[in-house]
């Protein structure tokens, strides 16, 4: 009984959904990494000199991957939703703080980019709901999130930078540049399997900045050694 079971109860999870789920379970290793940050900002009850422009920037994109992600958008890709929903609420929460903890200027500003942010999202979703039909729909809203994930790969080029400058892995710690490279390529597998470009593209550049994350990594770890520091912000699907 359990032998005849298995299959019927495996027979609609494809190797697509299996690197979908790898995907998920891997961003959200990256979701939780800036909550050393927050635990920081929370006990002294204070932002310091720390940015929250990479957690607006990080919402925009989870958001608009989101939206992709949907079936009135893309049927068949669920789990690009389901991943970039709960990156949006992580998001959301450590927004939320920055602004509760930051001085009044950091704050207004905040919360003006947070309401523009949610207010482009909405004209997002209705222009592309009431102004193009189902093709044109996904075309639009899937460069859109190229676009957003490319933009996103800013913060890594920067650690890449800061690496080779300082000649210190500091400021990228192993374990989150490993489950970026392996969430990218998680994804871009993904995409492949489901023949999207709009899923592949993005996540194939993301895998590239990944191995020669980790390459730096190898190099400058082994020649000047290890001493990292809180990490800098990461790139979502």
């Amino acid at each position: 009984m359990l032998s005849s079971g298995l299959p019927s109860l495996f027979s609609g999870f494809t190797v697509s959904d299996a690197a979908g789920l790898a995907g998920n379970v891997l961003a959200f290793v990256l979701f939780v990494s800036p909550i050393p940050t927050f635990r920081r900002i929370i006990r002294n009850q204070s932002t310091e000199d720390f940015s929250g422009l990479p957690y607006i920037y990080a919402l925009l994109n989870c958001l608009i991957c989101f939206w992709y992600g949907m079936p009135l958008i893309s049927p068949g890709i669920i789990l690009v939703a389901t991943v970039n929903s709960i990156g949006a609420i992580f998001q959301l929460i450590y927004i939320s703080i920055f602004i509760l903890y930051a001085e009044k200027a950091k704050k207004m500003k905040m919360l003006g980019m947070l309401v523009a942010i949610l207010a482009l999202f909405l004209i997002i979703v209705f222009v592309s709901l009431n102004f193009f039909d189902f093709y044109w729909r996904q075309i639009v809203v899937g460069y859109l999130s190229v676009f957003s994930l490319i933009s996103m790969f800013a913060s890594p080029l920067f650690v890449i930078n800061l690496v080779i400058k300082t000649r210190s892995v500091e400021y990228m710690p192993f374990y989150l540049s490993l489950s970026t490279f392996l969430m990218s390529l998680s994804f871009f597998a993904y995409g492949m399997l489901k023949f999207d470009p709009f899923i592949y593209v993005p996540n194939g550049i993301g895998t590239m900045l990944g191995i020669f994350q980790l390459a730096l990594y190898s190099y400058y770890s082994s020649k000047y050694g290890e001493d990292t520091k809180e990490p800098l912000i990461a790139s979502y699907p």
